[in-house]
């Protein structure tokens, strides 16, 4: 959990952009009764995808509401998000085969074993009509599944199962959540729940068990219809508040996660761990991590070593379980899991009195070809008159639209404005945030003083705006090779 927690997966370019996998494993049932565990995935259509750390701070900082907006304005565009629901299927004899235990919630189960397998797939059409009916009561509760799903002896599936409806008793008021309309089942469903607080459902008679000699026509438990369960075989082993044995390998796959990043990811997760254990005042606690991480990779552990100036390798700690070297899992990856569009992206245009209509036309014409919304950034939000006379409206003012909103930038100035940019602020800001977070840019000749006095240097990823083909391919993607010489990594 500490590898996805410092990784780049806790900072997501969009929710959109953003993987869901359950850590537990349930079963699936059959009419006969036979069952197969399963792992259920939401994979995004639109790829995965994250930012830089400064650029998430940058971005919390320019709209505290950001990915929030980002999901609001894509679905108000028509550019609905949309989610692949996956399964992972595989027997009991299949689980027995595994190098570790599937019930341990902190384990994944690595897709060159079980590979994924489509199912289904989540679309978000609309926004609810009010949060509060459709949002703030809903009750999430694992306890709650159709027949054809049951549960495994995930211990702690099984404390959920208890815990969840507990919370949901105390957060909504009673034990009658379940009736209200966000909760309720969409098909037919009885049982002899009675009365209580906010029950609404106006049960008739006098009893809520079966059978009863007191009424007739009650509600009867169907056999074929009903909730099954697994007739699962007992063992003979005790039960105890022990953790199992087969639960002991702590290091194996995170030893296996961070060995299947790329190298700049591999260096964005070791900066995190010295960032976070920078903050971390006891000086024992900073060793005694480190000292773990040496049982996950021992460059890893060196690199924040060296990160936290700390004088040696501090001693790893006594482990039952030694990690060992799994293949690697590319799936846990981000780098190169984008899609190679710019759909679902957003492109920011720089302009300024003068710019030249031409080269903004063809720019916003590819960029919208090719899937990406357009947004117009200008000095004043009234916009700005172009070279041809006409008048462009932009959509957000130039000191609170900084380039942190875009996943790229072109800048297309007259060279009079490019010169008074030069020495505003706001707009050195933008030109060297775009260059510092990676990301395309393109720009005119008009722009090149503002280049100039915000240090933007020279690669694949800055293009002349003429060249608009070379501006998209570089625009979906981030400037990997530009990171070394911006910053220093663990």
């Amino acid at each position: 959990m500490i590898m996805w927690a410092m990784s780049d997966r806790t900072l997501p370019r969009s929710l959109r952009m953003i993987e869901g996998f359950g850590v537990h494993s349930y079963r699936l049932l059959d009419e006969a009764g036979n069952s197969t565990f399963v792992k259920f995935h939401w994979r995004p259509e639109l790829g995965v995808q994250s930012t830089v750390w400064d650029e998430a701070m940058k971005l919390q900082a320019a709209d505290n509401d950001f990915h929030r907006r980002d999901l609001f304005e894509a679905i108000a565009a028509g550019d609905f998000p949309a989610w692949k629901l996956c399964v992972q299927l595989f027997t009991e004899e299949e689980a027995e085969s595994f190098p570790f235990d599937h019930l341990d919630p902190t384990k994944i189960i690595p897709e060159d074993l079980v590979p994924l397998q489509e199912i289904g797939r989540m679309v978000l059409d609309r926004w609810p009509d009010n949060f509060f009916q459709d949002t703030e009561q809903v009750a999430f509760c694992p306890a709650n599944i159709p027949p054809g799903i049951d549960f495994s002896n995930d211990p702690l599936l099984q404390g959920r199962l208890f815990s969840y409806l507990d919370t949901q008793l105390i957060r909504l008021g009673g034990p009658n959540f379940h009736q209200i309309p966000v909760n309720a089942p969409r098909c037919p469903f009885a049982n002899h729940q009675r009365d209580g607080h906010m029950q609404m459902a106006n049960p008739g008679g006098r009893v809520n068990y079966e059978p009863s000699s007191l009424q007739d026509g009650t509600p009867r438990a169907s056999q074929r219809a009903g909730f099954p369960s697994f007739a699962e075989r007992a063992d003979d082993a005790g039960k105890g508040r022990v953790r199992p044995a087969s639960f002991a390998d702590h290091y194996t796959q995170a030893r296996q996660f961070f060995l299947s990043l790329e190298a700049p990811e591999q260096a964005h997760l070791a900066s995190a761990l010295v960032f976070e254990l920078s903050k971390v005042e006891t000086l024992a606690v900073r060793k005694r991590m480190v000292g773990n991480l040496r049982h996950v990779h021992e460059e890893l552990a060196r690199r924040v070593t060296d990160g936290l100036g700390l004088p040696a390798l501090p001693p790893p700690p006594e482990v039952v379980v030694p990690a060992q070297d799994m293949p690697p899992a590319p799936e846990v990856r981000i780098i190169g899991r984008m899609q190679q569009t710019l759909q679902g992206r957003c492109i920011g245009i720089l302009i300024d009195d003068g710019s030249d209509a031409a080269t903004i036309k063809a720019v916003r014409k590819a960029a919208e070809k090719d899937g990406a919304q357009v947004r117009i950034v200008a000095p004043k939000v009234g916009g700005a008159t172009l070279s041809d006379g006409s008048h462009l409206p932009a959509d957000g003012q130039l000191a609170g639209t900084p380039s942190v909103l875009f996943d790229a930038v072109a800048i297309v100035l007259d060279p009079a404005a490019g010169k008074q940019l030069a020495k505003e602020s706001a707009a050195v800001d933008f030109a060297a945030f775009a260059w510092a977070h990676l990301k395309a840019i393109a720009a005119d000749a008009g722009a090149a003083p503002l280049l100039k006095a915000a240090n933007v240097g020279k690669d694949a990823g800055v293009v002349e705006a003429a060249a608009v083909k070379d501006f998209i391919a570089a625009a979906r993607t981030r400037q990997w090779a530009r990171e070394p010489k911006l910053r220093t990594l663990a």
